[in-house]
């Protein structure tokens, strides 16, 4: 049996969330009218401060805060972007994969690159470990 940590599987619970959040404003902002590419960035960018809160204080929480949190989470979320689609753009052209099917190839290894990177650059805990 694998096991799982707490704390991955409330990073997948607030995964789950920014997907939520995300695809309830895309729907929103294009069905009132708005282009589909400023509509998906203004949605990625609801989701990612979503899971900034819910990561800071319940799948990290004890973690330090501040500036400098906000800044290595927006890099973090940008690596995280630029790995989806680049893993994504090869998956439909090398591997002939259609879109949807890419990208749940390609989710499971983006998350867990994020999740690593949040636990041990993002989110600094506070104190001894």
């Amino acid at each position: 049996m694998i096991r799982v940590s707490p704390r991955l599987l409330r990073f997948c619970v607030v995964g789950a969330t920014n997907a939520t959040v995300t695809l309830a404003t895309f729907t929103v902002l294009t069905q009132a009218g708005a282009s589909a590419p400023p509509a998906s960035a203004v949605a990625f960018a609801l989701g990612a401060v979503n899971g900034y809160v819910l990561n800071r204080r319940w799948t990290f929480a004890g973690s330090r805060g501040g500036p400098g949190t906000v800044a290595r989470y927006v890099a973090v979320q940008l690596l995280g972007a630029l790995l989806s689609a680049a893993g994504v753009a090869l998956a439909t052209t090398d591997l002939e994969l259609a879109r949807v099917a890419a990208e749940v190839v390609v989710l499971p290894a983006v998350a867990i690159i994020t999740y690593i990177l949040s636990s041990r650059v993002v989110f600094v805990r506070v104190g001894p470990t």
